[in-house]
């Protein structure tokens, strides 16, 4: 696409992304102002009231939902939209030094959608992409997609764009980890300093396998005007964005990470509500003061879209509402002044259930092991005149420091034959 454009495209995004948070705005405070009209004096919301009460707050947060999503679509376009090649900025004549990594050269890269289109001398093409074969007979991305489909990945994935991320060749990877705070002391003018013996621990990264098929007719692999590397990234970003977050979010930790909420290695427990049902406003500013100063710095709020609703009636002291909704393109809405993000992989209300998050989800780090591969089936779907492409790619996550996310927990014991998340499928708000 032209650079004028793009820049088009891109101005008349961000005017629609405003027009509609504006009209969130408008609504907000409409449905604030039905909830006191229809409010006894008792306190109490009247109850042929609370079903329109939460249809008119429920449309709100879509509107929320529809603005993130398309915030987020602005942006992979925008990256999407970047040269993907570097001028000539050496001396007439000089060589051009080649890149040390074999996946990240043009002739990889020919290869690599040869193989996957099927086309050419295939005995050339194999050889090409020997550079980049594991021991499966698949082959490394080239490096270009790569980041095609890691933006893809962070698309459809809110814990990515929280956490932070870390490359690594190995299969393993060890972070120390200080048990205690180091300490200065006061002393007199020439006398020691004395050491601080600082005790670290380990936490181990792995890279368990994650991995997805993808189907594709032969009409559209052989249609040169079909955009066939922006469809894989996009089912791929689906299909292992969901799985990802999901284990982020409640993994165990056997073949895959190990999640967030998990009882041992997880966030600490800051807040258990009184209610198995119902959350207060004492209790989510109990739990926001359970976090450590430093750490609240950073922090932001994480839940379930069906307890946003909840979150969205409550009020302060001063009989205002603590969800505040955002005109700001970049700013996010909040609840006591900290962002708020949703997922439908984290659990809704039911009992014993940990709800909410709040913490510097910077303390989860999730590890990539490089690189992601393809593999081209060409039998398993030929009776349908299709192919077949088998994704793998290597992560792992954990959260660093336990006391960084507090949870707020609700009263009673979780059953044990109910799902441990509340969303079964995609999507994130």
């Amino acid at each position: 696409m032209p650079a004028g454009d793009v820049r088009q495209k891109w101005r008349k995004d961000m005017s629609k992304i405003m027009e509609l948070r504006s009209k969130r705005n408008t609504l907000w405070e409409q449905t604030k102002a039905f909830l006191e009209q229809h409010r006894g004096e008792n306190g109490l919301v009247e109850a042929g009231a609370v079903e329109t009460y939460n249809k008119m707050a429920a449309d709100v947060q879509a509107l929320g939902a529809e603005i993130e999503r398309l915030e987020q679509q602005a942006a992979v376009d925008a990256a999407l939209s970047a040269p993907t090649s570097k001028p000539v900025t050496n001396a007439p004549g000089a060589k051009n030094t080649p890149p040390t990594n074999p996946t990240a050269t043009d002739e990889y890269k020919g290869a690599f959608w040869d193989m996957i289109r099927n086309k050419g001398d295939q005995l050339a093409v194999r050889n090409a992409l020997s550079v980049g074969e594991d021991t499966e007979g698949g082959y490394t991305v080239p490096d270009e997609f790569e980041r095609r489909l890691i933006q893809a990945l962070e698309e459809n994935n809110i814990f990515r764009q929280m956490a932070t991320v870390i490359k690594t060749n190995s299969g393993t990877r060890k972070i120390p980890i200080a048990n205690d705070t180091m300490e200065a002391q006061w002393i007199d003018e020439g006398e020691e300093i004395p050491e601080t013996d600082t005790r670290f621990s380990q936490t181990t990264l792995s890279a368990y396998k994650l991995g997805t098929m993808i189907k594709i007719s032969n009409e559209l692999l052989h249609d040169s005007a079909f955009d066939l590397a922006s469809y894989i990234a996009t089912r791929f970003g689906v299909a292992m964005g969901n799985a990802e977050e999901r284990a982020f979010f409640t993994g165990d930790g056997d073949k895959k990470p190990l999640g967030i909420l998990d009882e041992t290695g997880g966030a600490q427990l800051g807040v258990t509500t009184a209610s198995q049902t119902a959350i207060t406003f004492d209790e989510i500013f109990d739990l926001y003061y359970s976090l450590k100063s430093p750490y609240r710095r950073n922090a932001v709020f994480v839940c379930n879209e069906t307890i946003l609703l909840q979150l969205m009636k409550l009020k302060d002291k001063n009989d205002a509402y603590i969800w505040k909704p955002s005109l700001d393109i970049a700013k996010p809405d909040t609840i006591l002044g900290r962002p708020i993000r949703t997922s439908s992989f984290m659990p809704t209300v039911a009992k014993g259930e940990k709800v909410l998050l709040f913490g510097d989800m910077k303390n989860y780090w999730v590890a990539d092991r490089q690189n992601r591969t393809f593999r081209r089936l060409n039998e398993l779907y030929a009776r349908t005149d299709q192919v077949g492409f088998m994704t793998t790619q290597r992560v792992d996550g954990r959260l660093i420091l336990p006391e960084s996310v507090k949870v707020l927990k609700m009263a009673g014991t979780k059953a044990t034959t109910s799902g441990t998340t509340g969303g079964t499928t995609g999507g994130n708000g």
